[in-house]
């Protein structure tokens, strides 16, 4: 474990910032377990105070077939922790007044325009509505505009997404400019801003990015994100010389729960990325280290090590809960979704409203994300406390553990102060 704590920075002991040392022990004894069990193949994780990592671990096997170990250097795909990063970069184009919340989409995606409701039928036949109130850029960011997921399998609009191409991964040779060209002209699910649904719409902001700045999603972020916060491990497209250290990605078989290659998202990440995409299919790759990097800029306000990429004050509206009357994810969303209970939703993050319904140690007003792989980070203002978890398993129903919310425990248990 120490080449962790070397790599992370941890220089003192966790009782000078208000932890336990014995009791953040009991993160790497819960995760091997869930190695030794089977649920993850291999993990790392940092947890920091105020933006200086107090304790770092990992472990287990980031390719189980190779039997090769996770170690500081892996490369873990983020998927929708993309979504966070992607938010942060159109925030700082609303504070340089290039973009704002109230903006129409259709300003910068023509195909916006004129868009229409899902309002009954089957797939094969559907019907639609006039929308009556364009989608705006500040639905985006909290997934109210009406888009969704091909994925998601829970509505026709969802098949008409899958018809389109727009399922898992994008078509071959499909640039973000024209993916999200052909989403404004499917069906929204639901009128803009009347329901919260989990969707494509940060690839969809990812594109305005674009076209508000002339360059290339990949470019600005580099060049205004990644860059300035050191974040040197972290890309849309892996060098081929770094695929070696990529985590091998994972999901249980439907009815042993044996971990196996999954073979649909296995190339992601092999292979230059056709387009860069900010929501998080295939999204960034990043290491612990890296991403660490940007949960210290959260919790530091906006700031680190002498480059601010936010105001104090924009963070504090990201982080606010933006669902109408201070709802959360599952009263006001299409679907329950039971690692999100008790959190409502800002600008990018889910944010606790309620720390007893989120069956949570911490406190209100913590916000994160996570990715589809079991990836999760949080940031808590409150105590300054911050976690970033990387394993690389996709999992869903009966297979799917609660890793995140154990987590977020596992850190508030170990603080004395």
């Amino acid at each position: 474990m120490q080449e962790f704590a070397d790599r992370l920075g941890v220089t003192k002991p966790p009782e000078q910032y208000g932890f336990s040392a014995e009791r953040l022990g009991r993160i790497a004894e819960f995760f091997e377990r869930q190695t030794e069990r089977g649920v993850i193949p291999g993990w790392s994780a940092v947890v920091a105070r105020d933006g200086e990592p107090v304790y770092a671990a990992g472990g287990g096997l980031r390719d189980l077939g190779l039997g090769l170990p996770v170690e500081p250097g892996t490369l873990w795909r983020l998927y929708s922790m993309t979504k966070p990063v992607t938010s942060v970069a159109a925030m700082m184009l609303v504070e340089r007044g290039l973009l704002g919340l109230d903006d129409p989409v259709s300003a910068y995606i023509p195909e916006f325009a004129d868009m229409r409701v899902y309002d009954g039928g089957s797939p094969a036949s559907v019907r639609t509505r006039p929308a009556a109130h364009p989608v705006t850029v500040g639905q985006l960011l909290t997934h109210t505009a009406g888009l969704t997921l091909g994925l998601a399998h829970m509505d026709p609009v969802d098949a008409l997404y899958r018809q389109a191409g727009h399922d898992v991964l994008p078509l071959p040779g499909t640039t973000l400019e024209q993916m999200c060209a052909e989403v404004g002209g499917l069906p929204l699910l639901f009128e803009p801003g009347t329901a919260w649904n989990y969707s494509l719409a940060v690839d969809v902001l990812g594109r305005i990015i674009e076209v508000c700045t002339g360059q290339r999603l990949d470019t600005f972020m580099e060049t205004n994100v990644l860059g300035p916060l050191g974040m040197t491990d972290t890309t849309f497209s892996l060098p081929s010389e770094r695929v070696p250290d990529l985590a091998e990605i994972y999901s249980p078989e439907p009815d042993s729960g044996r971990l196996a290659v999954n073979q649909e998202l296995r190339p992601t990440f092999r292979q230059p990325a056709e387009f860069p995409s900010g929501s998080g299919v295939p999204g960034l790759v990043s290491t612990l280290a890296d991403y660490h990097r940007f949960a210290a800029m959260l919790v530091r306000g906006g700031e680190l090590d002498g480059e601010r990429l936010l105001g104090p004050r924009t963070l504090a509206l990201m982080t606010a809960n933006h669902l109408p009357g201070g709802a959360d994810i599952n009263s006001f969303g299409r679907y329950p979704d039971d690692e999100h209970r008790g959190c409502g939703f800002g600008l990018g993050f889910y944010v606790v409203t309620d720390p007893v319904v989120a069956g949570s140690f911490g406190n209100k007003g913590e916000f994160g994300w996570s990715g589809a792989a079991n990836t999760h980070f949080f940031v808590d203002p409150v105590d300054g406390v911050t976690a970033v978890f990387c394993t690389q398993v996709v999992t869903w129903g009966k297979h799917r553990a609660p890793l995140r919310r154990q987590l977020r425990n596992l850190v508030y248990q170990a603080m004395t102060t």
